[in-house]
């Protein structure tokens, strides 16, 4: 009498592969180093320099400088370092192998999204750490505001990471990926109002383009948890528009997964 034994179902595939994934990450200590502390130095940095008073008592500009930059710190655990990531191993050759394995390719992301779930948690953690300490930024009191980053940490992610998975097919060398990743990071950066604060300093034209994209509304509803209700007046709308948020945000994980599906290759050779 012979036996079947089932074989682990894509989800269990993909765990096994996150986990994998992160032990390949943390082994990288330039890559773990870079990724952590870019966005916490630049929050120190730029908090210190630009630190002062708003047009809201009790709420400095640092204040919704860090609380914006936890939000960015996402961003850049998510759709950078997949963005890069993926566009290293296709040059390598790394992903033209995987595809010969038996494992699906929803797995291989489920893998990715494991991944970015971790390190994109402790992103939060550390930054949120660093604002406290230096910009006395509290941590949230009210049960709903803790629900709030929840759903922002998750579909900041989500979307992100689809994201980074689309733009990591846009050229064919990871050195190109790299400046074009950069690139629309640090400009989304400035027009979203991560480092100008508040964001009502900038101009319309320019918000109204960072509206279209995720970094602008996560970093509003990151500025939502931290910062008291009245903080709300340094928005262009004057108010947190978390129905807003999360609409656009859920837009972008639909919007990213049809570009990761239609855009994604295993190879860099033409077809």
């Amino acid at each position: 009498m012979t036996t079947t034994m089932a074989l682990p179902g894509t989800f269990s595939l993909g765990l096994a592969r996150g986990a994998l994934e992160l032990r390949q990450f943390f082994r990288n200590r330039e890559q773990v180093v870079f990724t952590f502390s870019l966005p916490a130095v630049l929050m120190i940095l730029l908090g210190s320099i630009l630190d002062g008073p708003t047009g809201q008592t009790g709420v400095s500009s640092g204040q919704l400088l860090a609380a914006g930059m936890i939000g960015a710190g996402i961003v850049s655990t998510s759709f950078n370092s997949v963005g890069i990531g993926l566009a290293a191993d296709r040059e390598i050759g790394a992903l033209k192998r995987l595809r010969g394995t038996p494992m699906p390719a929803a797995s291989y992301f489920v893998g990715k999204m494991v991944m970015v779930a971790v390190t994109s948690v402790s992103q939060t953690v550390l930054m949120a750490a660093v604002a406290m300490l230096l910009f006395r930024l509290e941590l949230p009191s009210d049960p709903a505001k803790w629900l709030t980053l929840v759903w922002v940490l998750l579909l900041g992610i989500v979307s992100s990471t689809l994201l980074g998975i689309a733009i990591s097919s846009v050229t064919r060398t990871a050195n190109g990926t790299v400046a074009l990743v950069q690139l629309v990071y640090l400009v989304l950066q400035f027009i979203s109002g991560v480092f100008v604060t508040p964001i009502t300093n900038l101009p319309r034209i320019m918000v109204d383009v960072a509206s279209f994209f995720p970094l602008k509304w996560i970093c509003q509803g990151f500025r939502s948890v931290f910062l008291p209700p009245e903080a709300a007046t340094q928005e262009m709308a004057g108010a947190w528009e978390l129905p807003k948020v999360a609409l656009v945000l859920a837009v972008w994980c639909v919007v990213g997964l049809v570009l990761a599906r239609v855009t994604f290759r295993w190879t860099n050779e033409a077809k």
